[in-house]
């Protein structure tokens, strides 16, 4: 029988899947046809990302499972319509990304590279920074993402706490969970990375009362979601020199307004939402492999729980 997979993204992003996604899929050994356009009762799959718009999938009665094409399902998962099984985006190239762009980060500010960058012309500066595993990192959220990107400062020696919400277990990481785990993990960390999904509990999570428990100077790192930070406090922080930098990919409201007081404060660095992204070609293979598992009665991987969120 061959399947139909409604591909429901934007696109532009259509553009990039239109060939590889097929490809994958017939190389999994299923028989499908990928569309963007199919009678919902027809649909046995949907490929989804929110930019396609679609938003109801009451009509979707036979369609066996929903894939996201993004990591972060938060603007899916919550859906009263979305009754279907959904699994979120976790593949090869996106943990690679982040995994670059993170210790990328942790790296240019444990070496101060913005004071040879940006210094003063003529001026010999010879401060030595410590060695890794004397530098105290924190990381906040211990998933996929968060797992590859402690392997890789693991690796670099960086003396690392990890702080997830239920308890985990990485090598070469303290790994803790609940508040007063999150309040150690802040007070002992001189760079603090934060890659948690976008939930009510993880909202506004590093707020005044918690930038306050950290040592001064220190510096945040946001690759996860915008909601994480109460960007008040963490512009007030900088202000006192609480927070010495602040390192930030994603935002509450994207692009980032013009306007907003991030673009233009000199201990602030905005990059545009470029820390991870799905590449077409790895993402192929991942939802492919999906298809396969239901064909075939195996469980489906990464299957979000709705409950919570992720």
């Amino acid at each position: 029988m061959t399947r139909t997979v409604l591909f429901a993204a934007s696109d532009a992003n259509w553009a990039e899947y239109r060939d590889v996604l097929p490809a994958a899929i017939a190389d999994a050994g299923v028989k499908a046809r990928v569309v963007t356009e199919a009678a919902p009762e027809d649909v046995d799959y949907i490929v989804y990302a929110p930019t396609g718009g679609m938003t109801d999938f009451a009509p979707f009665t036979n369609t066996r499972a929903v894939l996201s094409l993004w990591a972060g399902v938060e603007r899916i998962a919550g859906l009263p319509s979305l009754t279907q099984p959904l699994c979120r985006m976790v593949d090869a190239g996106l943990s690679e990304g982040m995994t670059e762009w993170v210790t990328g980060h942790v790296l240019r500010h444990h070496l101060g590279m913005d004071a040879h960058i940006h210094g003063l012309k003529g001026e010999w500066r010879q401060d030595l920074p410590p060695l890794a595993r004397h530098r105290r990192v924190g990381l906040l959220g211990l998933g996929a993402l968060g797992r590859a990107a402690a392997e890789a400062l693991v690796q670099l020696k960086f003396d690392l706490w990890g702080w997830s919400r239920s308890p985990r277990a990485v090598p070469g990481v303290h790994c803790v969970s609940g508040d007063a785990g999150l309040q150690a993990v802040l007070e002992r960390s001189e760079i603090v990375v934060t890659l948690l999904p976008a939930t009510p509990e993880t909202q506004s999570l590093l707020n005044a009362q918690r930038l306050a428990q950290m040592p001064r100077g220190a510096v945040i790192i946001n690759p996860g979601r915008g909601t994480l930070i109460d960007d008040d406090a963490l512009l007030a922080a900088l202000d006192n020199g609480q927070i010495g930098h602040a390192t930030l990919d994603v935002f509450r409201t994207e692009p980032l307004p013009a306007d907003h007081p991030y673009w233009d404060h000199p201990k602030v660095t905005v990059t545009p939402h470029i820390a991870a992204d799905t590449r077409a070609g790895t993402a192929s293979e991942v939802i492919a492999e999906n298809i396969r598992r239901s064909e075939a009665g195996e469980p489906l991987l990464h299957l979000v729980d709705k409950t919570r969120g992720y």
